[in-house]
């Protein structure tokens, strides 16, 4: 190719053919970010992080107890039990001109509890799980499905056997409060 030659290899004012061009732009631009999309996708919860299992056959209170009775029969303390639609409610109005002005739930709480062994296990493998910590379950009955109840809780993932653990646990605890509120 020279400066003068005609057809594709035509040179441009810059010195890059139009096909070049775009090759140079795409490994200059295109990949640095694809590289830093994919290096914070990690910290990007996505909805199968979710776990849910609806309860048939039981009520909001008999579930609450139940799942409560599980925690302490594994020898846990339920560190504390918010009441989260109470909030929802409390602040719909206040949320914006495009939030709904009620809760989407009727009744929902969040209910915290703690393994030492399992913190220890985490903060052992890596000082920043604390923030996996307390573990929690929600308890949910929705206005658009007011005769289920619902439990749901945030998988920790299985990267590390504490991690595993963690996760056993809290599968273990609503198993149990599934087959108690029956």
């Amino acid at each position: 190719m020279t400066p003068t030659g005609g057809g594709l290899g035509k040179a441009r004012p810059w010195g890059l053919p139009v096909a070049s061009r775009w090759a140079s732009a795409l490994l200059v631009w295109c990949v640095p970010a694809l590289l830093a999309l994919f290096a914070f996708s990690r910290h990007v919860v996505a909805a199968d992080d979710i776990v849910s299992v609806v309860l048939p056959g039981t009520d909001f209170q008999a579930a609450r107890e139940a799942l409560i009775e599980s925690i302490e029969e594994e020898g846990l303390v339920v560190s504390a039990v918010i009441p989260f639609n109470d909030m929802l409610q409390r602040t719909a109005a206040a949320s914006g001109p495009s939030a709904p002005l009620t809760s989407p739930f009727l009744r929902a709480e969040i209910v915290q509890f703690c393994s030492s062994r399992i913190a220890w296990q985490l903060l052992t493998e890596d000082r920043a799980q604390i923030a996996l910590c307390p573990l929690s379950v929600s308890l949910q009955q929705r206005r658009d499905a007011p005769g289920e109840v619902r439990l749901a809780w945030r998988s920790v993932g299985r990267s590390s056997p504490g991690r595993v653990a963690a996760d056993a646990l809290v599968e273990r605890l609503v198993r149990r409060a599934e087959a108690l509120a029956r």
